[in-house]
């Protein structure tokens, strides 16, 4: 439908600035801002959040429809170990660090601050990511994810 794809238009938007964002040079939660900063306004302009960006991103206002982190550790186990933060400090990325950049957007059915043609969508959208010494690498890059690529398959063809 037309809001699953505004919906996830805006989640692959999110998911490709968080992806652009790891690096060696950023923190571990550099991601997480780009999709917090991309799904408020986003949300914004849809209609489904309400008031000003960056009040809504100060209170944490998208929680109502994000309310997980962007990504965890990858290794020898799904959700691996590892500390986010170093004496309260974010993380350094560093190559050879592996995790997901998984951002995703949740309207729950009953919802009704919103309009009813948002409710009961749900989309995630996951990559791993591997943090090189330039930048970072999709070990998930084959897996289709644009729209078109989406609806090909949903076709069947």
């Amino acid at each position: 439908s037309k809001p699953q794809q505004a919906l996830y238009e805006l989640v692959l938007a999110s998911q490709y600035a968080a992806i652009e964002a790891t690096h060696p040079d950023n923190h571990w939660n550099v991601p997480h801002e780009q999709v917090v900063n991309i799904l408020t306004q986003g949300l914004i302009d849809l209609g489904l959040l309400k008031g000003e960006f960056n009040e809504l991103v100060e209170t944490e206002g998208y929680r109502q429809f994000f309310m997980h982190r962007t990504g965890h550790w990858l290794g020898l186990d799904v959700h691996d170990v590892g500390d986010y933060r170093i004496q309260e400090q974010w993380r350094q990325l560093e190559p050879g660090m592996a995790l997901t950049v998984e951002p995703g957007l949740y309207v729950a059915p009953d919802d009704t601050t919103v309009d009813e043609q948002w409710r009961g969508i749900g989309i995630r959208i996951e990559d791993d990511v591997l943090v090189t010494k330039t930048g970072c690498e999709v070990l998930s890059h084959e897996v289709p994810k644009d729209v078109a690529d989406i609806e090909k398959i949903m076709k069947g063809s």
